[in-house]
C-alpha cells in the first residue's frame, strides 16, 4: 500500500497582505506545498477578496502551485484570466455552475488541475457525475465567505464518503478540505480521508507562519499512522 501524502495548503486570506509574499514564503518553508487563493466576488459569497493581479504577483514570488478557489458567479468568464495569471489548480463551486462538466473542461483545456467544490449543505450526490474528470474535490467545512469560522463536524462524513467512492471506482482524485482546519480538528480530518488541508487562521492568525505550518503538518502526518 502506497504511503499517504498529506499536503498543507496555507490560505492567504488570513495572511497580512502588506507582507503577503513574505508570509507566503514562511508558510512554504514550514512545509506548505501549495498556496490556497480564495477568490470572492461579493455575490456568491458575502465578501470581496482578490483577482488575477494578485495571483500574478504571487506567481512571481513563489514557485509552488497556486490553488485558486473561485467563489464567484460566472466562473467561466474568469477562468482564462486566472490561468493567464499563473494559477495551477482551479476549483469551482457546484452551486454556481449550471453546466459543471463544461466548466471543468474549460479548466482542463488550459492544462490546469480542475476541482469541484461543495458547500456544507450540498450533498455528495450532486457531484458524482463529474468525479471521473476532476483532479480534486474540495469539501467546505465552513460556509464560504470569511476566515476564522468554526469547523462543521458533519463535513467529516462527506470526506469519508468521498474516500469510499474513490476506492470503489479506482480513482485518484485528491480530497481537499477548507474551513476550521487547526490543531484541534486536523487528526479527525486526516483520519476521515482528506489529503489536502487548507488552513488560514491556524497558520497566519498568530505567531510564526513557518512554525505554525510545521506543527500542523506534523500533526497531520502523525494522524495518518493512526488512521483506521
Amino acid at each position: 500500500m502506497a504511503e499517504r501524502v498529506i499536503q498543507v495548503a496555507p490560505s492567504i486570506l488570513s495572511a497580512d497582505f502588506s507582507r503577503l509574499a513574505g508570509h507566503a514564503k514562511q508558510a512554504i518553508e514550514g512545509g506548505g506545498t501549495l498556496l490556497h487563493v480564495d477568490v470572492m466576488d461579493g455575490h456568491f459569497v458575502p465578501n470581496i477578496t482578490i483577482g488575477p493581479p494578485v495571483v500574478a504577483s504571487l506567481r512571481k514570488a513563489v514557485d509552488v502551485p497556486l490553488d485558486c478557489h473561485l467563489m464567484i458567479e460566472n466562473p467561466d468568464q474568469y477562468i482564462p484570466a486566472f490561468a493567464d495569471a499563473g494559477a495551477d489548480w482551479i476549483s469551482v463551486h457546484q452551486e454556481t455552475c449550471p453546466h459543471l462538466h463544461r466548466t471543468l473542461q474549460l479548466i482542463k483545456s488550459r492544462s490546469l488541475r480542475a476541482g469541484v467544490v461543495i458547500n456544507p449543505a450540498t450533498p455528495i450526490g450532486a457531484i458524482t457525475e463529474v468525479l471521473d474528470m476532476v483532479d480534486f474535490v474540495l469539501v467546505m467545512s465552513v460556509n464560504p465567505g470569511f476566515g476564522g469560522q468554526k469547523f462543521i463536524p458533519a463535513s467529516l462524513e462527506k470526506v469519508r464518503k468521498l474516500a469510499a467512492i474513490r476506492t470503489a471506482i479506482g480513482n485518484s482524485f485528491k480530497i481537499e478540505i477548507d474551513g476550521g482546519v487547526d490543531q484541534n480538528t486536523v487528526t479527525d480530518i486526516v483520519r476521515a480521508g482528506a489529503d489536502v488541508l487548507v488552513a488560514g487562521n491556524a497558520i497566519f492568525g498568530t505567531g510564526d507562519p513557518r512554525l505554525n505550518t510545521e506543527r500542523l503538518l506534523k500533526a497531520a502526518q502523525e494522524a495518518t499512522l493512526a488512521r483506521v
